[in-house]
């Protein structure tokens, strides 16, 4: 019975493969029918039950041959060097489904006593021709268009010199070419600061903010500098613009803390009501904790110091010198040191207070450090604007 049903299965599926292959035959999809007849045939190609793909695939095969070798000849009456690629990746194809079927031959058809026919050409010279001509082609015209092309088009070209070197690596200077087409295709986006406050914002700052080394934002076709370099032209500029730095006064803020805590303080007698020691069945008194109330006065004192930082990102046009964006960006750091004395009992005491025991009061930051200390938060800020607004044109 599970023969029988695996039989079953197995004609059922080989049916539906040879429907679909027969389907993309007629409907002129030749090489998928191509593809679903040799994946048929892998196996037991010589198999009763799997004739139809050898007929399936005889004939697609010499379809697929003659639409692509029709379309060579009048790609080539045309003249237009814009079909050298359709020529080339075309004699490709010919020789990859070649390639495709060769390793099943032959392929007997039982009925007619014969085997299918592949008639196997050698394309090779044609495969060569083909690619030196699209090659030189592409090279020449690139290399000309390159001269006065705007960046769009050199971003095209681009796509081309790379296309040439994947099909024919080394050719002449093709190379050289490519890293000018994506030079002249970049965008260049110069970013500085600005300070407009009446605070002096620490050099360190500026440069951390301004190392896009670190950032990760270059792509393919658009790059920042922090530094203008010779022999670029800068398309765009992102310009932090620092607003207001306000910083607060050192604050130190006393509190007072009153805790009352019973402990255990070893044991004791078990006493009854009337004062009698309670003892167990072999006359032994019974113990049980002691406790006693236990109290402090905490002094708490909190250093507290804060710095907040306003700025925004301008996005400029350098071709027309107009703002095409802007974007709010702030951030605040806050330093805050908790110390503490006491009086009375250290037991009474939170594990928090007995923390601060330990501290003691530490020299305030610096009105530069303060500002230098919230570059972290506005750097991941700053990272996260530029990030979610790339320059597209």
């Amino acid at each position: 019975m599970k023969k029988m049903t695996l039989f079953f299965i197995s004609t059922l599926l080989l049916s539906c493969g040879v429907k679909q292959t027969r389907n993309m035959l007629t409907s002129g999809e030749y090489d998928a029918a191509i593809q679903l007849a040799v994946s048929g045939l892998r196996g037991n190609k010589t198999a009763k039950g799997k004739q139809d793909y050898v007929y399936l695939l005889e004939e697609a095969f010499a379809k697929a041959k003659e639409r692509d070798l029709r379309n060579i000849a009048g790609w080539s009456k045309d003249a237009n060097p814009q079909n050298l690629d359709k020529i080339y990746n075309t004699y490709v194809r010919l020789n990859n489904r070649q390639e495709l079927v060769r390793p099943l031959l032959p392929l007997p058809l039982h009925k007619e006593g014969r085997n299918a026919i592949f008639p196997l050409e050698d394309y090779s010279t044609e495969i060569i021709d083909s690619k030196n001509a699209l090659s030189n082609y592409l090279y020449t015209h690139s290399q000309n268009a390159l001269k006065n092309a705007n960046k769009y088009e050199s971003r095209k070209i681009f796509d081309d010199l790379r296309y040439l070197n994947s099909i024919n690596p080394g050719f002449k200077e093709v190379n050289q070419l490519i890293n000018e087409a994506q030079f002249k295709g970049t965008d260049f986006v110069h970013v500085f600061a600005k300070n407009e406050t009446n605070i002096m914002i620490p050099n360190r700052l500026q440069n951390d903010l301004l190392d896009f080394s670190t950032y990760g934002l270059n792509d393919k076709w658009t790059v920042y500098h922090s530094n203008r370099q010779q022999g670029i032209t800068y398309d765009f500029g992102i310009i932090l613009n620092f607003r207001a730095i306000n910083i607060s006064p050192e604050q130190i803020r006393e509190k007072q803390v009153i805790q009352e805590k019973q402990i255990k303080d070893g044991v004791k007698n078990l006493v009854d009501a009337n004062g009698n020691i309670v003892r167990d069945s072999l006359g032994n008194p019974i113990k049980v904790d002691r406790f006693i109330t236990v109290k402090g006065t905490a002094y708490e004192f909190t250093q507290f110091k804060a710095c907040q930082v306003s700025a925004k990102v301008d996005y400029i046009d350098f071709n027309n010198n107009q703002l095409i964006n802007s974007f709010p960006l702030a951030s605040e750091f806050i330093f805050e040191h908790i110390y503490a004395t006491f009086r009375g009992d250290r037991r009474a005491f939170d594990e928090q207070y007995i923390t601060y025991f330990g501290r003691r009061a530490v020299p305030f930051p610096s009105n530069e450090q303060m500002v230098f200390d919230t570059g972290e938060d506005l750097k991941a800020k700053l990272k996260d604007i530029i990030s979610r607004n790339r320059i597209r044109r």
